[in-house]
């Protein structure tokens, strides 16, 4: 709670950064960007100004920002179990990662983005390509952070439960999950970014439809406010998925913020 207050405290910049913003725009008289309020404005037009029944969500919303959003949780979570369960088995296998991390360390070294022409032949043009471009985007910060946090699971813990005979499962749900959760979490909280990265550069390649898409025609219709509209409403959907994980994050890890506090 303190680091939050902490931070809060710098908030007010954000209301001054908007006002000076305006005045700068509204000043140079640019073309290609338009003041703070147009934005806001062109926004609101696009995508909240539709029927109190339907949450205020106009047509285009409902085309534009429901099918992005479904692909970007699709595609986090099927990144974030694949990444957690190949993170700690390479984690707790050395055999398995020295045969696998060579592979791991190629693998997320390469460009996402080079590998869309080939998820287009794989999966064709849609939701499929998209959600693997994401996939494929998103599991290796999982992935990495999970198999570190298995290779540092207590080995007194284990060697405990090796003399008490306590099985596989309860020995992987009850240790070595908690002992690598704060690892997992971080590598989480990086792929949320990257998801949303992911998905709007997959909406650009031979998509009908989402946030990138509509970002990508505004631009070819050299509407400057609805494509300034996408990136702001990128932005605060970014800042609010952190702040929505953060609150995860800090429930679901209390505990161990206490244990490090008793110890310290």
């Amino acid at each position: 709670m303190s680091g939050f207050l902490a931070r809060a405290r710098w908030y007010w910049l954000l209301p001054v950064a908007a006002v000076l913003w305006e005045v700068a725009t509204r000043r140079a008289e640019a073309v290609y960007f338009p003041p703070p309020t147009v934005i806001v404005a062109r926004l609101h037009e696009m995508w909240f100004s539709g029927p109190l029944a339907g949450l205020f969500l106009t047509e285009e919303a409902v085309h534009d920002l429901l099918p992005s959003l479904g692909r970007l949780f699709a595609g986090w979570a099927l990144a974030a179990t694949a990444g957690v369960v190949l993170g700690l088995a390479l984690g707790r296998s050395r055999t398995l990662a020295a045969l696998a991390e060579p592979l791991v360390h190629f693998g997320r070294s390469v460009p996402p983005s080079a590998l869309l022409p080939v998820f287009l032949l794989l999966f064709k043009i849609g939701t499929p390509m998209q959600v693997a471009a994401i996939v494929y985007g998103v599991v290796w910060p999982v992935l990495i952070n999970a198999m570190d946090g298995g290779r540092t699971v207590d080995r007194g813990y284990l060697e405990t439960c090796q003399v008490f005979r306590v099985g596989a499962p309860t020995r992987l749900v009850r240790i070595i999950l908690p002992a690598a959760a704060p690892k997992i979490f971080a590598g989480l909280r990086l792929s949320v970014s990257l998801a949303l990265i992911m998905m709007v550069i997959s909406e650009l390649y031979g998509s009908t439809e989402g946030i990138g898409h509509r970002m990508l025609e505004a631009q070819s219709q050299f509407d400057i406010p609805a494509m300034w509209a996408g990136i702001v409403l990128l932005g605060v959907l970014g800042v609010l998925l952190n702040v929505a994980f953060l609150g995860v994050e800090r429930r679901l890890l209390s505990w161990h913020r206490s244990a490090r506090h008793d110890t310290a």
